[in-house]
């Protein structure tokens, strides 16, 4: 499995939101600054994130971007999934999904869910304030 590069620039927005935890508000030109993405691209990004519950965005004076809760509360599951749906390594276990041609025979499809479930629980247990640790 690989990230898509939104969701791979989505974490890397959230870490550098992370960073400014209990400081003053920051804004998305800011972040794109600080991690060299389009300002475009972030400020795609901060739409989806906070459509997610994860960035609150406030304007006016003093207005800005902050994490919706703290960073402690947020995973790397939660933000995957805010940019890629619920986690899935195969389509058939999602709900109306009925395109493989082995559907009807296939003696692993009852174990894809335990498979899911262990790989979001995986990525869940990555919290970010482990992602908003600055490498030495």
């Amino acid at each position: 499995m690989r990230l898509s590069s939104m969701a791979d620039y989505a974490v890397v927005t959230m870490s550098a939101a992370a960073r400014h935890c209990g400081h003053a508000r920051v804004s998305a030109a800011q972040l794109a600054e600080e991690t060299g993405l389009p300002a475009a691209t972030v400020q795609k990004l901060v739409s989806k994130l906070s459509g997610a519950g994860l960035l609150r965005a406030s304007r006016g004076a003093g207005g800005g971007l902050k994490l919706a809760r703290p960073a402690a509360a947020i995973s790397l599951a939660d933000i995957v999934e805010a940019i890629e749906g619920p986690i899935a390594l195969t389509a058939c276990v999602e709900h109306g999904r009925h395109d493989c041609t082995l559907e009807g025979s296939c003696a692993v499809r009852p174990h894809w869910g335990a498979v899911n479930a262990a790989m979001r629980g995986a990525l869940a247990d990555v919290p970010l304030t482990r992602l908003a640790e600055i490498a030495a």
